[in-house]
């Protein structure tokens, strides 16, 4: 195995450049949008490199990391980083690799294989090395950076306590500068650490003077105290833990940022982390159902292979949809991130802010693939043990513990129900600065009664925006100054905006392929996600429209929400026998 080349950034080309939640009030065209299919060879090369990578050295020692045998897991996390795998952003100036995000995010697909495994990697590189490499000065990171990318530091972000999870601005942490000026003094707690029990450098926030909250590059050797490991339904072998700080030093200069604007870098670097879930759970996703597909073939009941079944098809080719749906939003969202970064250089003046200001402009977007692809996960282990049968339910086959490793996801990186309520939110933020003409475009799908025109497929898609959007104004106009109060109409419309854009996505995808002469399957995929999720969307309408009515709306929404069925028996069964073929996931 050598190491990946630097400075990749190629393939982006392929997505044009849009404003964040723009896809609903505005049309797309094929080529507009980046895909799978679109990665360079560059990012497969990057692809290539972590899957030998992981056959040679994380996939042996899986049962050692799960049993937190001493020294094993941190032993492969450094030898990933001989090959650059741990430094992928890094400038190269600092020890690092100096690739693009999709080459960090295609890393982080082809490390899903073991949960545990991934935690130890994705923390160090993620959250863990993240807020240094786009909020530390010069001096940070020329002390740190080289460390973090040879992994002679590992790394952690320590944000949630024991009375602040979602609600990360209450933390109690404190810290108070010291009489002589030269160092706060921190105490407080911190709960869910992972990395917890072998980091060497974290980043921490705390309240200066109880009040400013505040990041700091908090070292192990100024004092911090690990807690035990806790005892975990899933990911038993990555390491988390409590903190505990009691008048613990930390030097002035290791202020991350600046002194009360530590939420700028948490929500910020959730933001990404929300992104960077998509690729790991859809890693995860497509073993689980390679899996699956060899099961089903090597299983016998009643004198036949379970595969020929068409209960078993059924759950096969709904697996891949989902998996094919959230691929297609996750690429979709990396490439409008890529959009922003055309010509991007670490040594361009305020590169950290170029790439940051990138991000958040698809804030939206992050959210939406951190639930959508978070929910697609469990539901493909879910269904995977389900195949299995009792089998399933036993330690000894690898879906079982995908199955316990998966939940965690929904809680990783915001809560599901904190993303949903936070997608409507956002929009309603850009509309209300000017940036999104969201809620005149919503009041005219309440003025305009007609179905939309065009061919059947792209009528659906355009029907799932309006009915999102027809939703979004009744509920405005009826709470205009305290729709935030009502969670469950916001989390409704989160759904129909998710699925809204996945919607989309597989639809503009598939055409993309179809467009390029390739002869996949997208098409079956697509034809069936369409209908099922303008389905969802329209009960989701009527829920929310009974409690937000607005004269003749339910009446649009069932003209709306009509559409024309397809043979979904048939066209999932095509689906599970192509995969069947493969013993492979494939679009």
């Amino acid at each position: 195995m050598g190491t990946v080349s630097t400075k990749t950034n190629t393939g982006m080309n392929a997505c044009a450049t849009a404003a964040g939640g723009a896809f609903l009030i505005e049309e797309r065209a094929p080529d507009d949008i980046f895909t799978a299919e679109d990665l360079s060879e560059e990012h497969l090369a990057i692809a290539r490199t972590v899957d030998e990578f992981w056959a040679k050295e994380v996939e042996p020692h899986r049962e050692a990391i799960q049993h937190h045998e001493p020294g094993v897991a941190l032993a492969i996390v450094r030898k990933a980083a001989d090959l650059g795998l741990t430094a992928i952003m890094i400038p190269e100036k600092f020890g690092g690799m100096e690739l693009d995000i999709t080459a960090m995010m295609v890393a982080a697909e082809h490390f899903a294989g073991d949960a545990s495994w991934s935690g130890w990697q994705s923390a160090h590189v993620g959250i863990g090395t993240l807020p240094l490499l786009f909020f530390g000065n010069e001096r940070q990171k020329r002390k740190y950076l080289p460390k973090l990318a040879s992994v002679e530091m590992l790394a952690a972000y320590a944000l949630t306590e024991p009375h602040a999870g979602s609600d990360a601005l209450a933390a109690r942490t404190r810290a108070d500068l010291s009489a002589d000026g030269t160092h706060y003094l921190l105490n407080g707690q911190k709960m869910w650490i992972t990395n917890g029990g072998a980091a060497d450098l974290f980043t921490v926030f705390a309240k200066v003077g109880g009040e400013k909250f505040t990041a700091f590059l908090v070292e192990r050797g100024f004092g911090v105290k690990s807690g035990a490991e806790e005892q975990k339904m899933g990911i038993k072998g990555s390491s988390t833990t409590a903190l505990y700080f009691d008048n613990v030093p930390v030097p002035v200069e290791n202020v991350l940022g600046e002194i009360g604007r530590g939420h700028i870098i948490a929500f910020n670097i959730l933001n990404l982390g929300r992104l960077k879930l998509g690729p790991g759970t859809l890693g995860g996703a497509k073993k689980v159902l390679n899996t699956c597909l060899k099961y089903a073939k090597e299983r016998k009941a009643f004198g036949s292979s379970i595969a020929e079944f068409g209960a078993i098809q059924h759950k096969l080719a709904e697996m891949a949809i989902r998996i094919y749906a959230g691929e297609s939003m996750i690429w979709r969202s990396i490439g409008l991130v890529e959009s922003r970064l055309r010509g991007f250089s670490w040594d361009q003046p305020n590169a950290s802010q170029t790439m940051l200001k990138a991000v958040e402009e698809y804030a939206t977007e992050c959210s939406i693939v951190k639930v959508y692809a978070s929910e697609m996960l469990d539901y493909v282990v879910d269904e995977g043990v389900q195949i299995h049968g009792g089998y399933g339910f036993h330690q000894d086959y690898a879906v079982e513990r995908s199955y316990r490793d998966s939940r965690i996801n929904r809680i990783f990186e915001g809560t599901n129900e904190i993303n949903r309520l936070l997608i409507p939110g956002m929009l309603l933020k850009r509309d209300a600065r000017g940036q999104l003409a969201l809620l005149s475009a919503a009041e005219a799908a309440l003025e305009d009664v007609t179905a939309g025109g065009g061919d059947e497929e792209s009528r659906l898609v355009g029907n799932a925006k309006r009915i999102a959007l027809l939703s979004l104004a009744a509920a405005h106009r009826k709470y205009p100054g305290s729709l935030d109060k009502q969670q469950e109409i916001l989390m409704y419309i989160a759904d129909m905006i998710i699925d809204t854009y996945a919607m989309e996505s597989a639809l503009l995808r598939s055409r993309k392929l179809a467009g390029q002469g390739k002869q996949t399957g997208a098409g079956g995929l697509t034809a069936v996600l369409l209908r099922d999720a303008l389905g969802r969307i329209e009960i989701a309408a009527r829920n929310v429209l009974a409690a937000a009515p607005s004269p003749g709306s339910m009446e649009v929404v069932r003209r709306l929400g009509a559409y024309e069925p397809v043979d979904a028996i048939e066209l999932r069964r095509r689906i599970a026998r192509r995969l069947l073929r493969t013993e492979r996931y494939i679009a």
